[in-house]
This record gives structure tokens, C-alpha cells and sequence, in this order.
């Protein structure tokens, strides 16, 4: 349940056309992603062909580590296992995400296989926060201050999991925050409205994820 929102999603900045970036090598790979026990479900039904598209053997996948945690879709997590210094799904032909491309190569809408959490980063979320992504508070991302807002950047990916009807009242928060940030004057001021001391602000209509918005409980195509 999101029921509250930091508004530094709507002032701090990076470069969104991830894939066009020719400096930092993926590095936001680097740690592997949560993923939920229904996305590993999803995953492992291709495993023959991910495989065969990846190189890695399913066996090397997860960390085989499982938490408990309610705000997930199916009430458990795990995460992608790391070799080499990054995700095992991250390409090391080219640049990207695995599944992410496996799934268009086969029509698949991506959401299917790559984890939600990887989807939604520089955002994140825990405790009902909505909130910027650990690397952006501790300024360890490299394309960070390049572009629009976290929030202007995974609007789509909000809209796809939570549903439209957050993505109204973020709307609805972003124009008054970015109004109030535009009033204010000195660096000082501008700093405290990005920090990550930032006072979350409640949400009138609460947001589950549940089972995400069109997600089928089996891979389906586009």
C-alpha cells in the first residue's frame, strides 16, 4: 500500500534515456534487482530459451535467498543473483537488461519478466513510501542532475503498476511542489526541497500493487 509520496521524486533529476547513456556502463546493475515469487515464476516458465539468450544457466539466477514481505505481489522476495560485478541478467554483449530485451524479442510486454523494482528505478518503495532510490539520496548514480524529474522518468512505470488513479494525485503534487520550489529563491532553500530529509506527503486515495495492474499469472503476449 503507497500511502505516502517524498516529494524529492518531483525536484531531483537524472538522465532517463538509459539506454543512450555512453559513460556509465550500466553501472546501476551492479547490485541485482528484488524481484517478487510470482516475476521468478514468470521467468523460469521461458527457462529453456533464457538460457539459450542469456548464457547463464537457471541454477545461477537468484541469490536463493526468499524474505517474507507483504508488498510484494505473492507476499515473498528474492533477489538476481550477481557475477561479475552485475546483475547475471544484465547484457554482456551489448548494454541493458536481459529480460528486457528477450521479451520484446518474442512480443512479450517486459513487465512479464523484469523485476518491478528494476522497472521503477530511480523510485522505489518500502513501508508505503514512494520514494527516490537509495542511489539517488547517496548521489552514487552517475547520470544523477542530467534531465527530468524521478518522477517525470518512471510516470509510465507508476501508471502501469499502481494505476492512474495515483498517477492523478502525483500529478496533482508534482504541479504544487514544482510551484512552490519555482517561489522559492536561494540555494539554500532549493537544496532543503531535494534533500532526503524531505517530509513525505500523505496520499488522499491510498495505492496497492497487489497483483499488478494487467498482469496475467501466466505469460501472455502482446
Amino acid at each position: 500500500m503507497i500511502d505516502r509520496v517524498d516529494t524529492a521524486i518531483f525536484v531531483r533529476t537524472y538522465f532517463v534515456q538509459c539506454m543512450q547513456c555512453g559513460y556509465c556502463k550500466d553501472s546501476c546493475c551492479q547490485y541485482g534487482s528484488d524481484i517478487d515469487g510470482e516475476n521468478v515464476t514468470r521467468v523460469e516458465a521461458h527457462a529453456a530459451e533464457l538460457e539459450r539468450y542469456t548464457g547463464v544457466p537457471r541454477e545461477r539466477w537468484w541469490t536463493g535467498v526468499w524474505n517474507d514481505d507483504a508488498e510484494f505481489p505473492g507476499g515473498r522476495q528474492t533477489r538476481t543473483a550477481v557475477e561479475g560485478g552485475a546483475c547475471v541478467f544484465r547484457s554482456r554483449a551489448g548494454r541493458g537488461c536481459m529480460l528486457h530485451s528477450f521479451a520484446d524479442s518474442r512480443g512479450l510486454d517486459y513487465h512479464e519478466l523484469k523485476p518491478m523494482v528494476a522497472s521503477l528505478f530511480p523510485v522505489t518503495f518500502d513501508g508505503g513510501l514512494l520514494h527516490p532510490s537509495n542511489e539517488i539520496v547517496d548521489r552514487s548514480l552517475q547520470c544523477i542532475d542530467d534531465g527530468p524529474s524521478l518522477y517525470k522518468g518512471v510516470r509510465s512505470e507508476i501508471d502501469w503498476y499502481f494505476g492512474s488513479a495515483l498517477v492523478a494525485e502525483l500529478d496533482a503534487l508534482e504541479a504544487l511542489t514544482t510551484a512552490t520550489a519555482s517561489a522559492t529563491t536561494g540555494e539554500s532553500a532549493k537544496a532543503a526541497a531535494v534533500g532526503p530529509t524531505s517530509s513525505p506527503s500523505p496520499l488522499v486515495r491510498p495505492a496497492s500493487l497487489g497483483n499488478p495492474r494487467g498482469l496475467a499469472s501466466e505469460p501472455r503476449s502482446k
